[in-house]
């Protein structure tokens, strides 16, 4: 009996010991990395956790979803922002939400342009539950026209709005905080979904996904891309505009966590990314920690996409790099937690 015991006790210690290791490699801690970006970076100092980045390529002008989220773990929820960057040479960034009259901390956001105008949406982590804020858009200012709650909206972490009154939101998690959230982290279960919203009420439309996190439609409506950070992989669905509905397409494994997705006029995209999510975890938890920053470009080809690493950063430039919109050969690189964006030009589009 005590043979068999410790035979079953090593096995045990064996299988613990080797999901350890394959945890580790999943997570890309043994990648090699050698920091690369053709262009130039500088940063724009003062934004503290511009996590999430749009561009109103009419207006020529950013917005940019940030809020100190170090702050809100320690319990200070203090006020996050929208701030509004003009890509004119010389402009600096504008707090454009500095007057609303409700708590604000924002995470991903979504832009419908129309014209010099558009609509702006914004999920916003209130203390009393996530609600999707929007704006209508007007020059250089945001009027607060709504705010969209539900049992559904929990754990948002990005919005991208269809129509001025309708949106699809990633979930991305389907488990309570606690013990079960970290569970599904580390398994890497396909909890998450997408949720959206007709105008009245909120459905969810898609689910099976590994920590759902940014999301985006293709220029002519017909798709919806949701990125997968434990899943290290690019979800495309395609859409039913009336209704709403997604039908599961293709899955690209892009072996990085993916966070949120820029799409470009030509229908590219463009996804940052954390090539190393165990050191991603550590720099959550400790600011000295640093996390490398990636930036994807996929092009469509067919049902397929080519990739390329347009930036790689060990994090000394930016740490956690979670967005990048591009305009032109502008790119801006925005992150979950530094006190910068990255305002980048690149050497060719």
């Amino acid at each position: 009996m005590g043979k068999a015991l410790l035979i079953v006790v090593v096995v045990m210690v064996l299988a613990v010991a080797g999901f350890g290791l394959h945890t580790v490699w999943v997570a890309g801690q043994f990648k090699s990395l050698e920091p690369h970006f053709a262009g130039q970076c500088r940063p724009l100092d003062g934004i503290v956790g511009g996590e999430d980045i749009v561009i109103h390529a009419a207006l020529g002008r950013a917005f940019i979803a940030a809020w100190d989220r170090r702050a809100g773990a320690a319990g200070r929820l203090e006020a996050g922002a929208i701030w509004g960057y003009d890509f004119k040479a010389g402009a600096a960034a504008r707090n454009l939400t500095a007057k609303l009259p409700f708590p604000f901390h924002p995470h991903g956001l979504g832009l419908l342009a129309d014209g010099a105008g558009g609509t702006l949406m914004v999920v916003n982590h209130r203390p009393k539950g996530d609600t999707i804020e929007i704006f209508a858009i007007a020059g250089d200012t945001l009027r607060h026209t709504g705010t969209v709650r539900g049992d559904l909206l929990e754990s948002v972490n990005d919005v991208v709005p269809v129509a001025p009154d309708r949106f699809y939101a990633t979930l991305d998690h389907g488990s309570q905080r606690g013990f079960h959230r970290t569970l599904e982290d580390y398994l890497r279960l396909p909890l998450s979904g997408v949720v959206h919203y007709d105008g009245n009420q909120l459905r969810r439309v898609a689910g099976g996904i590994a920590y759902a996190n940014g999301i985006n439609v293709s220029p002519d409506g017909k798709k919806v891309y949701v990125a997968a950070t434990t899943g290290r992989r690019l979800h495309v669905f395609d859409r039913e505009p009336r209704e709403g509905g997604l039908t599961p397409g293709r899955e690209k494994f892009l072996d990085t966590g993916v966070d949120n997705i820029d799409v470009d006029g030509a229908g590219n995209l463009w996804i940052a990314a954390h090539p190393k999510l165990l050191s991603f975890v550590a720099h959550a938890k400790d600011p000295t920690e640093l996390a490398p920053s990636q930036v994807l470009k996929l092009v469509p080809r067919g049902d397929d996409f080519e990739v390329s690493e347009v930036f790689l950063d060990d994090g000394r430039l930016l740490p956690a790099s979670s967005v990048a919109a591009r305009l032109g050969r502008r790119l801006l690189i925005g992150p979950v937690f530094a006190p910068r964006i990255l305002d980048c030009t690149m050497a060719q589009t």
